[in-house]
């Protein structure tokens, strides 16, 4: 994420995710909070230069330089977070309560991203992927997804993405460099569907 270039035909960061839908207590969503755990590849090259006054271990007061870095780089990607109420396209404002923390030699970036306006909805459709393929989102194998606070007759529905090697064998570097394939990402979204009554 730290000075992403051109996208290639395979991811460079892994990310496991969870997330949480949260809800107001008149059923109104207020937003979404991420935690995304970086491979341990990339947490070794995003720690490079900060210092630990306990060698191994990384308070989060010594990483909120890289959270916050991490949380205004995201900006530029909309934070891979899409999502639709409806049908209508929603906007988040800017993440808040961000953090870092480092455990098993993985960083994990928790984040909350409020719905620039609450809103309710019958139907929340919400996407998280990188267009660009730069990133591998996998959502995690327990409680990927969480809906708190929200009504008890919400259904949560969990779709991890088809597995699309098939159409990334077929694609070269040249078709994400002119543009073509500007998308290819959404291939390997996870969609996650909320229907409320």
């Amino acid at each position: 994420m730290l000075g992403l270039t051109a996208a290639e035909a395979h991811p460079h960061v892994w990310i496991t995710a969870r997330s949480e839908l949260i809800y107001a207590p008149d059923g109104t969503i207020t937003g979404v909070r991420h935690a995304w755990t970086f491979d341990d590849m990339f947490s070794t090259y995003a720690l490079q230069g900060i210092e630990a006054k306990t060698k191994g271990t990384y308070t989060r007061e010594e990483l909120a330089p890289l959270a916050q870095t991490n949380v205004e780089s995201l900006k530029e990607y909309a934070y891979f977070t899409f999502a639709k109420a409806d049908g209508r396209k929603q906007k988040f404002a800017e993440p808040i309560d961000y953090f870092l923390e480092y455990n098993n030699t993985e960083l994990t970036l928790h984040f909350t991203l409020p719905a620039k306006t609450p809103f309710k909805t019958r139907q929340l459709a919400l996407e998280v992927f990188d267009p660009a393929f730069f990133i591998d989102f996998r959502y995690a194998d327990k409680d990927p997804v969480k809906l708190v606070g929200a009504p008890a007759d919400c259904k949560l529905q969990f779709q991890r993405p088809n597995d699309g090697t098939a159409s990334a064998q077929q694609l070269g570097e040249q078709n994400f460099l002119n543009g073509e394939s500007s998308n290819f990402g959404a291939m390997f979204a996870n969609k996650i569907v909320v229907e409320c009554p």
